[in-house]
């Protein structure tokens, strides 16, 4: 799941509205190394372990598995590593650690 795609930055968008009040939007952002993500998307993460956490799956899991490429991107696994993530006893917070894992393992070069 590449994060520079346009469908899959127009869904990202999509569901980081869904922390806003009616009519404002989020831009995105060009960090250092001169990749775009969208800004919303650690809030929007939030919002959605708090979701998962009251029982809500389906939707909720593709959107928190959107977010991963982005969460990479700005540095969240490195103050928490996706390990600690699947660690805590919060279980929305240990399925965005799965899927932490899940996208290391799909990114990885092959034989490593």
């Amino acid at each position: 799941m590449a994060n520079s795609t346009p469908q899959y930055s127009e869904q990202l968008a999509g569901i980081n509205q869904k922390i806003l009040a009616e009519g404002a939007s989020l831009p995105r952002v060009q960090l250092q190394d001169g990749s775009m993500v969208h800004t919303g998307t650690v809030a929007a993460m939030l919002y959605n372990v708090q979701r998962y956490n009251q029982g809500q799956r389906g939707s909720v899991e593709r959107e928190l598995e959107l977010a991963v490429p982005t969460l990479f991107k700005v540095g969240l696994f490195e103050l928490f590593t996706p390990q600690e993530w699947c660690d805590a006893s919060n279980p929305g917070r240990g399925f965005v650690g799965e899927c932490a894992r899940a996208w290391l393992a799909r990114s990885a070069p092959p034989g490593v």
